[in-house]
């Protein structure tokens, strides 16, 4: 019998892993490293919050390791900045008219 490293994705993540059949094997990997990363920090904050004093830190640790996704709107914003200053991008426009599309139509 093989023993299990301590560190590897929960069962949900798996799971998830496991049934993206639509999705890329770079896809999966990243999920799979996503999944590996987030256990490590969980494991990390776990030991902190045990530490006298520095308990407050794990906020702000899981906050800087783990940043928001820009919004669309952000998103949009940053790629006609590039358009407007250099040589435009396909992707740009893109960016902009999938953030366009979001918005609702006017009535």
């Amino acid at each position: 019998m093989t023993q299990q490293h301590p560190i590897v994705p929960p069962p949900e993540a798996m799971e998830r892993l496991c049934t993206q059949a639509g999705k890329t094997w770079q896809d999966r990997i990243e999920l799979a490293y996503q999944a590996g990363a987030d256990t490590e920090l969980e494991a990390c904050c776990e030991w902190l919050r045990k530490r006298r004093g520095w308990e407050d830190v794990t906020g702000p640790l899981r906050a800087a390791r783990r940043p928001k996704p820009k919004s669309e709107k952000q998103q949009a914003l940053e790629a006609f900045d590039r358009i407007e200053y250099a040589p435009s991008e396909a992707e740009d426009f893109a960016i902009i008219r999938h953030a366009l599309e979001q918005l609702p139509d006017e009535q």
